[in-house]
This record gives C-alpha cells, structure tokens and sequence, in this order.
C-alpha cells in the first residue's frame, strides 16, 4: 500500500501511524520533519535536522524512508539504539504502512561468534582457569542451538570475559573465504542478509569503521543505498576522528603474538626462533606497560617518548617486529592462518613508525590501563575524509539530532564535518518548558577550580533534592567530583543514592524508576540516551559547563592548530562543544507532554561569564530563579 510521502499524510491524525498507534498525537514539527526527509531522499539531497526532545524524530525519519521505496541504511548512535530502532520502532512503522520492505540488522564482526575461533580455542585448550573454561563451554553449548550468532543472545558470560575474543573475529584475523566454516559463518550470512535487505539498520562504530578502510561486512552495501540516514549525529565528529585514527595497542600485539604461536604449533613447529620472538614480545609489551607508569593516563606521546625507558622500550618492540617480519616472511605461505598474520604484524609494524615519524596534521597521544596500553594517531581534521566519502556517494544523506545546533546556528557541526550547503532544519521541541521548568542557578557559589566547589554543591543541592523528595540526577562533569559528592551525601539524605559504578547503567535507570525517590549520581554516560519519563525524575542538577579538559591531548592539539590558523580556539571550538554536552544533559529532565522539573546548574559562569548567554541561548526557555524558595514553590504548586 503507497502513501503520499510527506509528513502531513502520514503523520497526521488521520495517517497510518495514528491508526496503528494508541493515542498517537499529531506534532506539526514531526510533520515539517518528515516533509524535509521526503524531499531530501526524492532529491538526493543533504539534510541536517535538530528535532528537540518530543519531536519524535524516529517516526519522522522511518515513516517517510519506508514509504519511498527505496534503499535505506540506518545508522544510530549505539547498539541499544540500534536493537530498539530495529526490534521496536522499525516493525511499528512498516505494520502501519503495510510495507512489504525486507529489513536487517548488522554488527560489526565482534558482536558474532566465530565458529572457526571456537573450535580452535576448544583444540588449543588455551585457558586453564576454571571460570574461562566454564565460559568456553557454555559458548560452545549456545553454538549448536543459535540462528545468528550475536553474542548478546548469551546472558550467561559476561560481555567483558576473556573468553569472548578468542572466539570472536577481527577483520585482522578473519581468513574470509579460506576459512572452513566459511558458509555457516554469523558473519556473512548476517551480511547476506543485510544485502538482500531494503532497510539496513547499523550503528555509528561499523559505519565509520568501513568508511576508515576497516572493512567489517558493510562497505559493500554503502555504493548501492538511496539514502543514508545517521540518527543521534552530534557524535559523529568524535566517533569519525576515531575511526580514522591509527591505533596501536598492547592488546593488538598481545593477540597477534597469541594467534601466531597456536598457529605455528600446527604449522610451524619445526621454527623455535618464532616461538622465541614470540615470547620476546610479549615480555617487550609487558616492559613497555611498566615503563609508561601508572593507569588512567592520557597524555600526548612527546610527554614521555624521550624517557630513556620507553625510548629503550620502543627501540626493542620495533627490533622485535622486524626480526617478527623476516621470520614471519617464511612461515606464511604454511598456512592462511599464518599469512593473515602476518599481514597483521606488516600494519602494526607500519603504525609503530607512524609514531615516531607522524603525518602532518596529527596528534600522537597514548593511553594507559591497568595492565595495557594504546598508542594512537589522531586527525585533527576529520572533514576532508568525511567530504571525500559523501560525495563518493550519490545518494540522499539526513544528520538529525536533539543537539546539534549552538545559537540557532549549524556553522560549527558543518564545519567540522565537511559539509557544504545543506538543507538546515532546526525544530524546536513541542514541549511547554515555560508552564513545566524552572532553572535554578544558585547563589554565591564559588568558582569550579576553587577546593571548595564540591562541598558548596552539596550544601547548595540538599534543600533542593528534598523538596523534589529525591528522585534527582545528579550529572557531573568528572568522576573525581562525582566520588566527593557521593560521600558528602552518604550521611545527609534519607533517599536511595545510586552511584556511577555500582552496577550497570542500564540496571541503574531500571532501580531508579522502580524506586521512584531515588537520588542518581552520573558522569558523561548518564548526560545523554537516558529516558526516564514521569514524577520518579523531577530534578537534574548538573555540576559545571562541561567544558573538556584542556589537559586532553586531542583538544589540547586542537587548539593549537587553531590558534597557530589565527584563530579563536575558544568561541570557534570549545565554547560549541560544551553547549551541545550542555544541552544534552538538560534534555534528561523533560521527556513527555506532563513531565514537569527543576533545572539546577551550580556553576556561577552561566551568570558572571558573557558566554554564560551561549549557554542560556541554547537550551530551552524556561524561567530562571536564584532563589531556594521559588525551587520549593514550584514543586509545591506542580504536586510533584
């Protein structure tokens, strides 16, 4: 069945969707949006849209793509994202509109099990503690009885085993149409279907990964689509810069080192010197782990690359790798397994002189765990890579996003994607924020960087998640600030507090709205993708600006270069980034027609700072206090 496609006939309170869903409420936003996603798919256009909360701009976007006819790809911000567009939004509309359009789902290659690395771990008896045995057999009982393979089918080993990548693939370690296993592989035949699909819905980390050349399975459906369609977009700057980065990682080598000497016991065991440059390494990666000091680290290389340990250190990984590559350069025509490593080694090997001789227009920059360690390179302009792969397809593009707009203005999300002339859309959200909000910026509060900023918070913040009677998020900015504000709240308040940490997001939002009075304590994973709809989120005060720390080795490169331009690092970068962080945290607090709430933002720059009007410019109109009593009016007249 076809439908006129545009917003108004299919959106409208007599469309298909308000006969297929209760209490559908037409929005004349979603409507304009839906229009404009028409348009930009009839024309092949490019179109960037900020629909505000309420818009419903999963509908306005699935509705009008549907009904075109053609081939769509979908890509969103996560894989929840991706599971509920997929499991929920998806089939809703195509029922509606009595589609007949195949759909799929696609991961990137490690969210599937890999039969071939599944047997070969059982063989090589490669773990000997017994919890990662037990993992390895129920991953071996869920492979005789699963249709697909995802690895989030299987509740019973943790996603973050040991376990998962030995037995999962890499585009690096997959041996592709060598492989035995090869026509029962998860892998292809969720690409198979994916390309007989006509919406193909995908996340941001696989699309970018086959745009940066890491072919994962998808890359060959991007040249025959008829429009793109890239949901939660203000991500996409970070997540491209990450994608077209150069990574080298103690994991990454660890791996190889471990898929070359089970491979080499097979074919190679007439070869001690691999097994012994194996081991070299390994010892060499561990060193050089040592040597890079303690964990939690993010710094630019040229901070530690003259230390004569790690220069030492890094003389002896690029020794090994060549000595690796020369031995290497025999072993590999024994076997696929063999020769796929040592492609393997030929990049990393590649990487680690990248590091010490970088491209122009990169930052160097390492990262320290608790046992590991990644090297990186990172563009600092990602649009140019980004222009190059648009315009390589001429097809329809659609950017939309709650957030991407800084004064009513795209000029920073188009620049720092590449973007030339789009259509623009801004569609504020049809929510009362006015009759429904209220900020509330108290005073007399000291500066962020003052010793005592946390305790002046608390102090600040008690009377008011009192009156709300709980039920509050408290976002902040860093986990160092987060941690302090937990223990000054431990003997204050009568409420549940639940902290970051304790137990997995998704089973914190879960507790909070069954509590119903809960008090939350987040960092940056809580200010966006959260929905917590009706009176158990009534407050959601934020701590500081969420300006990034210039101690970041990107940004603090970033500003550099935009300073030695004759730029403003400030107004042209930094300033931009916080509002849209800014104005996704506010977005936690009003999610439907009735909520209704108290926005608390403690940091006194919104008033005393002239950009603290950037801020107030960008997020929703809502009457402003300073006063405590007003804070406890409000909730008394809402009964909330």
């Amino acid at each position: 069945m076809e439908y006129e496609i545009n917003g108004q006939g299919l959106l409208s309170e007599e469309g298909p969707l308000a006969k297929e869903i209760s209490n559908f409420q037409a929005r004349p936003q979603q409507q304009v949006m839906a229009d404009a996603v028409a348009k930009a798919i009839q024309s092949n256009a490019t179109a960037i849209i900020e629909a505000g909360t309420g818009v419903g701009k999963t509908f306005a976007y699935l509705a009008p793509a549907l009904a075109s006819g053609g081939r769509i790809i979908i890509s969103t911000g996560s894989k929840t994202l991706q599971d509920q567009l997929y499991l929920k939004d998806l089939p809703l509309v195509k029922k509606a509109l009595k589609s007949n359009s195949k759909t799929a789902l696609l991961k990137g290659r490690a969210n599937y099990l890999c039969l071939h690395r599944l047997q070969r771990s059982q063989e090589d008896a490669r773990f000997h503690d017994r919890r990662s045995i037990t993992h390895l057999q129920r991953i071996a009982d869920w492979a005789m009885i699963t249709d697909v393979g995802d690895v989030s089918e299987l509740n019973s080993v943790p996603r973050d085993a040991e376990v998962w990548s030995s037995v999962t693939s890499t585009a690096d370690n997959c041996i592709g149409k060598e492989c035995e296993e090869y026509l029962d592989c998860f892998v292809v035949q969720a690409r198979k279907k994916a390309q007989e699909a006509d919406v193909v819905v995908v996340n941001h980390h696989l699309f970018f990964a086959d745009m940066a050349l890491k072919e994962e399975g998808f890359g060959e459906l991007l040249p025959s689509a008829d429009a793109v369609i890239l949901d939660e977009a203000h991500q996409l700057p970070e997540i491209a810069s990450t994608f077209f980065s150069d990574v080298l990682s103690s994991r990454q080598l660890l791996e190889l080192s471990r898929d070359i000497l089970a491979e080499s016991l097979a074919q190679a065991s007439d070869m001690p010197d691999l097994r012994d440059s194996l081991r070299e390494l390994d010892k060499c990666v561990t060193d050089l782990r040592l040597a890079m000091d303690k964990p939690g680290l993010r710094e630019p290389w040229y901070k530690i690359s003259t230390k004569p340990a790690i220069k030492q250190e890094i003389e002896h990984l690029d020794e090994i790798m060549l000595t690796l590559l020369t031995i290497m350069g025999h072993a590999a025509e024994r076997s696929k397994e063999l020769e796929s490593c040592l492609e393997r080694l030929v990049v990393m090997k590649t990487r680690l002189d990248q590091l010490n001789h970088p491209k122009a227009n990169t930052v160097q920059w390492y990262e320290t765990y608790t046992i590991s360690f990644s090297l990186v390179s990172t563009p600092l302009d990602i649009a140019k890579p980004f222009k190059k792969q648009l315009e390589a397809m001429s097809c329809a593009w659609i950017l939309t996003s709650a957030t991407l707009a800084v004064q009513q203005s795209f000029f920073h999300f188009t620049q720092r994607i590449g973007m030339e002339q789009p259509i623009e859309l801004l569609l504020d959200s049809p929510f009362d924020y006015w009759h429904h909000g209220l900020l509330y910026a108290p005073p007399n509060m000291p500066e962020p960087n003052q010793h005592d900023f946390v305790e002046s918070l608390v102090e600040a913040a008690l009377p008011v998640i009192k009156a709300a009677g709980g039920r509050t998020f408290m976002l902040f900015t860093s986990y160092r600030a987060l941690n302090e504000a937990a223990e000054l709240l431990e003997d204050e308040l009568d409420y549940p507090i639940l902290v970051q940490g304790d137990s997995a997001q998704s089973d914190m939002i879960e507790k909070f709205r069954d509590l119903g009075n809960a008090v939350l304590l987040g960092t940056s994973s809580f200010w966006e993708g959260v929905d917590v709809r009706g009176a158990a989120l009534s407050c959601v005060i934020i701590d500081k600006l969420p300006f990034s720390s210039p101690g970041d080795p990107v940004l603090e490169a970033r500003i550099k270069a935009i300073r030695e331009a004759g730029g403003n690092p400030f107004s042209e970068y930094q300033l931009p980034q916080a509002v849209i962080a800014l104005k996704q945290g506010v977005g936690r607090l009003i999610r439907d027609d009735e909520d209704k709430g108290v926005l608390m933002i403690c940091d006194p720059r919104l008033r005393t700072k002239p950009y603290g009007r950037t801020f107030l410019a960008s997020i929703p109109r809502v009457p402003r206090t300073s006063k405590q009593e007003d804070v406890e009016r409000f909730f008394k007249v809402h009964k909330i």
